[in-house]
């Protein structure tokens, strides 16, 4: 049987096989070249994506919290750590009363210590729905009318998407809406009506929960969300209320939403530069690979010339083994990175502490491709000023330079 001659790219193949030890230091360098590339451009996506959508589905210009609760509210808002807090509901109505404001709501906070939905503590929060200004309006777009008693909202992340029910106390409460994923604690809380939260606190008491014992769910709630009017400034309103209620700490979303952009502003210049200097030691290394392993081939190349090949083809042969071993590296570098990012994102933001919302699909391609592209042409750069030195060398020096 009459074997077929070999090509370039055949001839590429084998010596990459014959050369085990250097095939795999090249595909090691690409691949954490890649791992790198893609995972830190979705990670970088995901947080601003995280951030705007909590931007733009909070609707409150301040909250007003007990004083020292602070923090806990911002965990909830964006870690999705349970908590509860609660103080007078008159609170809510001297607030109303302040210069500046132009809407109030309140909110109360509940959490459960199990459910037959989740191994983790979960956070409820009861709102009035006349009045609510964050939750309601999404509610009233997607599920198209009022929440009733007893009804649940659910954030993307508590429970399976099938799940009709869930139980609390022992007692079931039907779903009537999930919220779209968010990358915010919201994600991770329950939503009622007002109504609902305090036959909830009922049950939390009758369960045992005796830190909830002086607390009246009547007269009690844990946060006011305020609206400002749009002639005045967030400062000045923060000022008013601070200077006429005393024992509360009022935060100033903008600012929390500013902290947060901060903080996220310098990371993806961080990333990109991490990736750049990543991409020049790769091909810097690669470089140097090819230089020596180039030496070391003389003697082979020349054998080739005399064979037959024109300098054209040696010169193939570099760049095809160095571009199939970065094709290799490169599917295995995203490949690692897609299986870190993707099935550990809610892990990911939790351990950022920080809003995390994965990108759409198109923008994941986008990313993959450039990614990709970036990877399989480290290695063919690498390799093109050895490739260019072995075409111009004349066949009887470079028999004498192997021998």
């Amino acid at each position: 049987m009459k074997q077929a001659p070999l090509s370039i790219r055949r001839l590429s193949v084998c010596n990459l096989k014959r050369r085990p030890f250097r095939t795999a230091c090249h595909i090691a360098v690409v691949a954490v070249l890649a791992f790198v590339l893609f995972g830190g451009s979705i990670l970088s996506v995901s947080l601003k994506n995280g951030t705007r959508s909590i931007q733009e589905r909070f609707g409150a210009d301040l909250i007003i919290v007990p004083q020292n609760y602070d923090k806990s509210m911002e965990s909830i808002l964006l870690k999705g750590e349970p908590n509860y807090f609660y103080f007078d509901q008159a609170i809510a109505d001297q607030a109303a009363r302040q210069e500046g404001v132009s809407r109030i709501s309140t909110q109360f906070f509940l959490i459960t210590l199990k459910a037959d939905c989740c191994s983790v503590p979960i956070q409820l929060v009861g709102f009035h729905p006349e009045t609510d200004f964050t939750i309601q309006p999404w509610i009233s777009q997607k599920y198209g009318r009022d929440l009733e008693d007893g009804q649940l909202v659910v954030g993307s992340d508590v429970a399976d998407s099938g799940r009709k029910s869930l139980t609390f106390f022992n007692r079931q409460y039907p779903i009537a809406a999930r919220l779209e994923k968010t990358g915010t604690g919201l994600d991770a809380s329950v939503f009622t009506n007002m109504n609902t939260i305090r036959s909830l606190f009922q049950g939390a008491k009758a369960a045992g929960m005796g830190f909830l014992s002086g607390t009246d769910p009547e007269k009690s709630i844990s946060s006011v969300l305020v609206k400002i009017d749009s002639h005045y400034d967030a400062d000045t309103v923060a000022h008013n209320i601070r200077s006429h209620i005393s024992g509360v700490q009022v935060i100033k979303t903008r600012s929390m939403f500013t902290g947060i952009s901060n903080t996220l502003g310098s990371l993806p210049v961080f990333l990109y530069a991490i990736s750049i200097a990543l991409w020049v030691l790769a091909a810097a290394v690669l470089t140097v690979l090819f230089s020596v392993t180039a030496n070391e081939r003389k003697k082979e190349f020349a054998v080739l010339r005399i064979l037959g090949a024109t300098r054209k083809k040696l010169a193939g042969i570099l760049l095809n083994e160095s571009l199939f071993a970065s094709m290799a590296g490169g599917i295995i570098g995203v490949a690692a990175a897609a299986a870190v990012v993707f099935p550990f994102n809610v892990y990911i933001g939790d351990r950022l502490g920080l809003p995390y919302l994965q990108p759409q699909i198109s923008v994941v391609l986008g990313i993959l491709a450039l990614s990709l592209f970036l990877s399989f042409l480290v290695g063919p750069l690498a390799s093109a000023h050895s490739a260019i030195k072995i075409s111009r060398a004349e066949t009887y020096l470079t028999m004498r330079e192997g021998e």
